[in-house]
This record gives C-alpha cells, structure tokens and sequence, in this order.
C-alpha cells in the first residue's frame, strides 16, 4: 500500500537508503541460493585459500580444476536418468522400423511400459538399447537429435524442460569458481556425446571440459563426406573406477575439487582427497521430498539403481572428511525461479 503523504519523489531517496542499509555481504554474496553453513563456509573457506596468493595453499590458476558429476549433482536423476529417458523415447521412435522389438526384450518392456521387466534386464539390458538408439549413424546426426529433444522433452513429474531441472545453487557454485579462475569440468556416467550438445548452453560447460562414457565410433568417408560413425560396442564407462581414468585421458591434471551424490562417485573423490594441498571433496545428498526427491541412506531407495547411496557410503564420506549437502537445509531453493 502507498501512503499519501509520501509522494515518488520522498520514496526514492528512502529506498536507496534501504538498500544501502543491505550489509555489503548479502549484496555480494556469490552464492545466494545457498543457506549459512557448513557446507557454503567450505566451499568459500577454499575457494579463498587456493586464491591467496600470498597464503600457504595458494594454488595457480592453471591447476585449479574442479570436476562434477552430471546426474543427480547438477541436475535431478530422478525418476530415471535422463539419458535414458532419450533411449525409451528413440525406443518408441524406431519401434515402426523393427517390428521384432515386439516381442524382443528390453525392447517389448519399453514398447509394453513394463517398468520391471527393464529393469530385470539389467545392465545388459540397458547396453543393448543404448547400441540400438545411439548408433548407426554420424556423431554430427546424433548431436543433432540430441538437441532435438533435449527441447522438446519434458520431465514426467515437473513438466518442464529437463535443462530446467537443473540445480539452481549449483548452477551459482559454478559461476563463483569460474569467477575465481577455476576450469570446471563434467564427469559423468552419462554418455559424452548424449550431454556435448546442451552443457555449454546450461551450465556454461562447454563440449571439450565434458566426460563421460562412450561408444566405439570409426572414421569413415561417406558419398565422399568424411565423418564419424557411431557403431554399436560399448567404448569406454567412464563410471566409478573409470572417473579418474576418463579423468586423467581427458584432462590431464588431478582436481583439486570434486562434487558428486552417488558411490558412482567414490573413486573420483578418493582421487582429488588424496592430491597434495588444499582440497574440496562434496556430495549432493537428497534429501528434499518436498521440492525434489528423498533418496539414499534409511529412506528405501539405499539400493537403487538410480541414485545409489547406501548408508556405508554415507559413513566413508563423513570418516573421511568429505562435506554432505543437505538439499533440504543448505538450499534456500532448488530449481531456477521462474522457470
């Protein structure tokens, strides 16, 4: 409500003393999404060490390298991996062209929505898609279909775009350290020609600092076009013990921070914790069922596929010093306003 006696011209000086009021640190703290805590303090606390350059644990710009998981840390992995979201959709997609997928498994359980009959199928199961969906075909025809229908495709739950699922005081953890210097990085699980197409567009990430795993793929000249063809054999899972090594192939450098949610995660973290100097080792943990997911450790989903992170895990983390976010009390919000 205006009040009468206070005309425009009273109410601009008062409002530019309110906000000179603002103390200077909440006007510039970089991280806003993030509340007061243990988990903020640490990453500031870091951030502030490996950047004084007159202080012991100053670290030059060219090696501070900070690494992320994709799924579940940057962005939600729920109800399923959005990869394989893709790879159930291009299922349906095809289905008219392999009419023996009918009575085919995996592929009858995705043209039949038999949820348990996929994940009966396992890992073997889910290569086979994968072999099916991303292959035959040039790494260019594949970005593009990627990029396709990561605008078109919509979360089940949310109904929004899955490149708006992504994590609001993430997105700001990766501005502040850029900010600062640091190259940040994606490892993932995920595959990396599935993420190349939209990280530089949603985190800023562009294709050159993302890893992840692969298919075999083969120069060829095609009508006399030279390209890449995607075949269909697995190349490299750049998961678990494979995050340092898809690591070290790709980058070159140990990181000095690292950030994940899953024991997918385990081995890339154990790696960047035992690297000389000031060090940032951190887990996303789900724990927000009211504006995400609540998943891992006494909440049911211990064993998931999706998201694993059993109790024993949780205790290696908080024994070995690495910091745990809370979603439900270090996030002041989840996703991007607005969107």
């Amino acid at each position: 409500m205006t009040l009468p006696f206070l005309s425009a011209r009273r109410s601009i000086p008062l409002l530019a003393a309110a906000v000179m009021a603002i103390p200077a640190f909440a006007q510039d703290d970089p991280l806003p999404s993030w509340n007061e805590g243990a988990a903020k303090a640490a990453i500031v606390e870091f951030v502030e060490t490996v950047t004084d350059e007159g202080g012991p644990g100053y670290v030059p710009p060219a090696e501070r390298i900070a690494t992320f998981d994709n799924d579940g840390t940057l962005w939600s992995e729920q109800p399923m991996y959005t990869q394989l979201a893709f790879a159930l959709d291009r299922v349906r997609e095809l289905a008219p062209e392999h009419p023996e997928w009918a009575t085919t498994q995996p592929f009858q359980a995705v043209l039949e929505g038999d949820l348990e009959a996929l994940a009966a199928a396992g890992d073997a199961g889910l290569m086979a898609l994968v072999a099916q969906t991303h292959a035959g075909m040039s790494s260019e025809e594949f970005a593009r279909i990627v990029s396709d229908w990561i605008a078109a495709a919509r979360h089940p739950q949310f109904d929004r775009p899955y490149t708006e699922m992504v994590f609001q005081p993430m997105l700001e953890l990766l501005d502040y350290l850029r900010d600062n210097d640091f190259k940040t990085f994606i490892v993932s699980g995920g595959g990396i020609d599935f993420m190349r197409p939209w990280t530089e567009k949603t985190y800023g990430i562009p294709p050159e600092q993302v890893v992840g795993s692969s298919i075999r793929t083969e120069f060829q000249v095609v009508d006399d076009e030279p390209m890449h063809m995607r075949l269909g054999e697995i190349d490299f899972i750049n998961d678990k013990a494979g995050k340092p090594v898809g690591i070290d192939t790709h980058i070159g450098r140990r990181p000095i921070a690292a950030f994940g949610n899953s024991a997918g995660d385990r081995e890339m973290l154990l790696w960047t914790a035992a690297g000389n100097g000031a060090r940032l080792t951190m887990l996303v943990f789900h724990d927000d069922a009211a504006r995400e997911y609540a998943y891992g450790p006494a909440r049911g989903l211990a064993d998931s596929h999706f998201g694993a992170f059993p109790q024993e895990f949780m205790d290696e983390a908080l024994a070995s010093g690495w910091h745990v976010i809370s979603m439900k009390d270090d996030w002041s919000v989840v996703f991007p306003a607005g969107e």
